[in-house]
C-alpha cells in the first residue's frame, strides 16, 4: 500500500507535468497571436493603400456607382 508521501509525490509529479504542458501551450499561442497580429497589420496596410489608390471601391447602400 502506497504511503501518503508516495501519493503526494505522485500527485505533484502529475501537476508539474500539467503545468509544463500548459506553459508550452501558452507559449505556442503567444507565438501564434504575434504572427496573426503581424498578418492583420499587413492586411490593414494593404487595404489602406488600395483605398488610397481608389482600387476596389465598394458601393454602399443607395450610392450611385462612379460610371453614372
Amino acid at each position: 500500500m502506497p504511503s501518503d508521501t508516495d501519493s503526494l509525490q505522485e500527485r505533484i509529479a502529475h501537476l508539474e507535468r500539467a503545468v509544463d504542458d500548459l506553459s508550452e501551450t501558452v507559449a505556442r499561442q503567444d507565438r501564434d497571436i504575434a504572427l496573426l497580429t503581424r498578418r492583420v497589420a499587413l492586411l490593414l496596410e494593404r487595404e489602406a493603400a488600395r483605398q488610397d489608390e481608389g482600387v476596389g471601391a465598394v458601393v454602399m447602400g443607395d450610392e450611385r456607382p462612379p460610371h453614372y
